[in-house]
């Protein structure tokens, strides 16, 4: 399913976006510092995040300038305050198994400032109300209670029960649907043998019912199908030099030393096929001795699985990210990647043209961001993000203007495979054909928070 449309409201600088379209490949919002774009994202991020990442905390996420007056004197309850909510349009493998009908609905998603989520569909058959089946009620409860021994309740106090609160507007729900089949079940002995008019009535109610099951079943199988929001900053890091076992140790106490290097770390690791403790463990192996030629082997194999592995993931490193950096043979530009194992260290190198091994925090801001950035992307978008909207805050931030340029391509290769949202103010992460695709993102004043603009339009001369 694609996004097609998303809203965030009280949260941090915002108080409402309003509503703004998203485009099916990328969309891009560009404005001034502070105006919120990282917010947007964190918030849209929320939406459905990967495992382990944390939700909405009111004390932290609400508008500080509010908080006391809404969320600390009981004004506010924050299982009422949705935050962030999306519009999703339904794809052909969307749609497989699900009854005629909704091919054309739009599914919708939010959640609240406590953690809970809620959706809903828009289009499709029209549940029932309580007004149009109100009359069917009555009427086969009157006739039920003609044939019943004078039990207590009678069927109609045991409606007027079931439906105390319902208004003639009142949708039929799941819990509604499931209180009133059970009270058609109890019932339809009740009905006259061979009264077409009365068994016709209770086949009628008894659809209705199955209507709202239906549509709770789409729910379900649409929920199953929500994509994941992964959010990438440029603070998710690989550092050159790797030491396995004491990141062994901080994977398996779970204090991480250093939680966003950590991740790049792992990451790395990842792309690699080794958990750190693997690697640990290689680095560790007593050489055995000379004459236990079986031993040797073995040992001289797994020796040889860690290198030829590594240089594997170098080679395929090393092809993604000249096709973005494009070195330009003239100058002096770094073009090869190796993964190196030395004992418990695993280092990140860059070969210069003089065949040089220069260590990665040695190379630019530039290259050792987009280094990161497809070590972090191609682990992770490998399996469990594959159904994801990617979220970028301020990519290519340390490139060159030219190199920003070339990014622009790679985000619109990955844009292909997964809707793609990237805040910048850069002119160069922007085409010239590609204003279609800006939303401006302004604040012109705390009070009314951030606002995102579909049209090129914004309160804020910085902004435009």
């Amino acid at each position: 399913m694609r996004l097609v449309k998303a809203r965030v409201q009280m949260y941090r600088s915002v108080i409402d976006t309003g509503e703004f379209e998203v485009e099916n490949g990328k969309t891009i919002l560009v404005g001034p510092n502070e105006a919120g774009k990282t917010v947007i994202l964190q918030a849209l991020q929320k939406l459905n995040a990967p495992e382990g990442v944390e939700g909405f905390d009111p004390l932290r996420d609400y508008p500080r300038s509010q908080y006391n007056k809404d969320i600390r004197r009981g004004l506010v309850d924050a299982s009422d305050v949705t935050v962030v909510e999306g519009h999703f349009q339904l794809e052909s493998p969307d749609l497989e198994g699900l009854p005629e009908g909704f091919e054309q609905c739009t599914y919708v998603y939010g959640r609240k400032l406590n953690n809970e989520a809620w959706h809903r569909i828009e289009g499709g058959p029209a549940l029932p109300t309580y007004d149009s089946i109100s009359k069917d009620l009555l009427r086969l409860a009157a006739h039920a209670d003609k044939h019943s021994s004078g039990e207590t309740p009678s069927v109609k106090e045991q409606l007027v029960s079931i439906t105390s609160g319902w208004k003639p507007s009142t949708r039929l729900s799941g819990t509604h649907a499931r209180n009133l089949k059970a009270f058609l079940e109890k019932t339809l002995p009740l009905i006259e043998e061979g009264n077409d008019a009365e068994e016709h009535r209770y086949d009628r109610l008894m659809q209705s019912c199955r209507a709202v099951e239906e549509r709770g079943s789409v729910l379900q199988h649409l929920n199953s199908r929500l994509p994941v929001f992964v959010l990438f900053n440029n603070y998710f890091r690989v550092r050159p030099r790797i030491h396995l076992e004491h990141l062994a140790q901080r994977v398996q106490s779970g204090v991480l030393d250093d939680k966003q290097y950590d991740y790049g770390n792992l990451c790395l690791l990842k792309l690699l096929g080794f958990t750190p403790e693997e690697l640990a463990e290689l680095g560790n192996a007593a050489k055995p001795g000379q004459n236990d030629a079986a031993a040797l082997k073995a040992y001289q194999d797994k020796l040889d699985s860690r290198d030829y592995q590594l240089n594997s993931a170098s080679v395929d490193l090393t092809e993604q990210i000249v096709s973005v950096w494009n070195p330009d043979p003239e100058r002096a530009e770094a073009s090869k990647l190796k993964i190196k194992a030395d004992g418990q260290y695993l280092k990140v190198v860059v070969e210069d043209e003089l065949g040089v091994e220069i260590e990665l925090d040695q190379r630019s801001e530039g290259f050792q961001w987009l280094v990161s950035f497809f070590v972090v992307f191609f682990a992770e978008a490998a399996d469990k993000h594959e159904n994801a909207v990617l979220l970028l805050d301020e990519p290519g931030l340390h490139l060159h203007g030219l190199k920003q340029r070339d990014f622009r391509e790679t985000i619109s290769r990955l844009a292909a495979k997964n809707q793609t949202l990237y805040t910048t103010h850069s002119p160069f992460l922007v085409g010239p054909d590609e204003l279609d695709m800006v939303r401006v993102v302004d604040m012109t004043n705390r009070k009314d928070g951030t606002k995102i603009h579909g049209d090129l339009s914004s309160g804020d001369p910085a902004a435009l």
